[in-house]
């Protein structure tokens, strides 16, 4: 029971850090009906973003973790919102009149690009942080095993849910959620409304990378290793995660990323952890099959 406690404690943290990412995949397609697979590099380029800063706090000596967190999140959101803003700006706004693959393609390309890119700016061997935040608590002990919470843990899953809680309320209470939502039904008629439909696609662009920021800032800490190829995997994973809760929606995005961490947690504390993907992606392929939708995802009606 001990050591089922500890993944259901390690699988709640890691999801959570999988919704984060897959809320920006739902956000986007919730509006313009276009996955933007260019969004696990942006969450790539914030846990680097959030290396170099931390390293350089470090030079400085900064030491005072409150203050050193709260920088490095400024500087990882700030540079995420930028390359998440000319994403869209390059990849997507040029080829909205298009033919729907265009900026499938497009995005694919861009992600390319972006991988490359930081390899070439920061190399491909691995980089290494040490650890930022030490201690926990110990809930229980049975035969020698004891089941531990950290604090970092209870970081990620404490600072997810109050940014869920936040953009939930900021998409159904704000002027910015009411213009999406009003986007989402017809672009046209919400232009015609008044609504600058092209601001309101860019915004959400630059709100999906600053939680992207949040979720790189948060792996690069509970993990300390990264590298140029941690956005693909991460990316592939949130957009199954995206895709399990149901496409558009902001609560199925985050139950999507609880399930596919809980999946790999217990995957790789029972079976081998050799193939935590292959049941994850297997469990993607099961949902399509019984619920195309996803599990909180309603269907999509085409008006004719």
């Amino acid at each position: 029971m001990s050591y089922f406690l500890q993944q259901l404690i390690n699988g709640l943290a890691l999801g959570a850090i999988y919704g984060l990412i897959a809320i920006g995949y739902t956000m986007v397609y919730g509006i313009i009906g276009m996955i933007n697979f260019a969004h696990g590099e942006i969450y790539m380029i914030g846990a680097f973003v959030s290396l170099i800063t931390f390293l350089v706090l470090g030079l400085v000596g900064i030491s005072y973790i409150p203050l050193a967190l709260t920088i490095v999140l400024i500087s990882a959101v700030g540079f995420t919102s930028f390359y998440g803003w000319t994403v869209e700006r390059i990849a997507y706004r040029p080829l909205r009149g298009s033919f729907r693959l265009a900026p499938l393609i497009s995005a694919i390309g861009m992600s390319i690009f972006l991988q490359n890119y930081v390899q070439l700016l920061q190399g491909a061997r691995v980089k290494t942080l040490p650890p930022v935040i030490q201690g926990g608590f110990q809930l229980m002990e049975t035969n020698g095993f004891v089941v531990q919470v950290s604090y970092l843990q209870l970081m990620i899953v404490g600072v997810t849910v109050a940014l869920m809680a936040g953009f939930t309320v900021m998409i159904a209470a704000t002027p910015l959620g009411r213009a999406q939502r009003a986007c989402e039904q017809d672009m046209t008629m919400a232009a015609l409304l008044g609504i600058n439909v092209d601001r309101t696609i860019s915004t959400t662009f630059v709100i999906g990378a600053a939680l992207a920021a949040v979720a790189g800032m948060m792996v690069t800490m509970y993990y300390g290793v990264i590298d140029f190829f941690i956005g693909f995997l991460a990316g592939m994973k949130a957009f199954t995660a995206a895709v399990l809760g149901g496409i558009g929606s902001l609560p199925g995005a985050m139950l999507g990323g609880l399930l596919i961490g809980l999946i790999e947690a217990f995957w790789s504390g029972y079976f081998s952890s050799a193939y935590k993907d292959v049941a994850v992606f297997g469990i993607l392929i099961l949902v399509l099959i019984l619920r195309p939708s996803g599990l909180l995802g309603r269907p999509e009606i085409e008006k004719v």
